[in-house]
């Protein structure tokens, strides 16, 4: 088997890999959240500085989670590039 092609496949089952296991990741976030505010929103006497700094924490976590997929996209995309330019320089 060509060599060329056991990296490109290698690398879209990374890909695939990662896609796949951050979609699930985010999946558990978002129900975490949900049950996280409907116990909230539920509690008695939870204090309304507490729910706020609940909130931003949700905020910041999702923040970071969507910053780390970007990143990650980007440099998938660095590596699809450079397989690219090293098919066009192999013919």
């Amino acid at each position: 088997m060509d060599p060329k092609k056991v990296v490109k496949q290698t690398f879209d089952f990374y890909k695939s890999t990662f896609e796949n296991t951050y979609n699930a990741m985010t999946m558990l976030q978002e129900q975490s959240q949900k049950m996280v505010e409907m116990y909230l929103d539920q509690t008695q006497g939870f204090p309304e500085e507490g729910k706020k700094a609940v909130q931003e924490w949700i905020k910041a976590y999702k923040k970071g989670g969507e910053d780390f997929k970007a990143a990650v996209d980007e440099s998938f995309k660095k590596v699809e590039d450079f397989f690219a330019e090293a098919a066009k320089s192999a013919r």
